[in-house]
């Protein structure tokens, strides 16, 4: 039988109300899914950071070409790289 749980605070947590006696030997192995890192939603079905920021992403309008490279020569007066 396979049971979906979790990891929280370094310990492996099942979802289900499963009750295993101690001793039972288990194989954990972790779900990769395909969506990309920060599309990723935490445990409890928030999204992630990552994920709700990306709303954002190409949305800045105006900005000079070398505004990533060159970032901390605007915010702070860096000398441009």
């Amino acid at each position: 039988m396979t049971y979906r749980g979790h990891v929280e605070k370094g310990r492996v947590v099942v979802e289900d109300d499963v009750d295993l006696p101690d001793g039972t030997p288990v194989e954990v192995k972790p779900i990769r899914d395909k969506a990309p890192r920060g599309a990723r939603t935490s445990v409890k079905g928030k999204l992630t950071v990552s994920r709700r920021l990306l709303k954002y992403a190409g949305k800045a309008r105006g900005l000079p070409r070398d505004a990533a490279r060159n970032l901390d020569h605007y915010l702070y007066g860096h000398p441009k790289l």
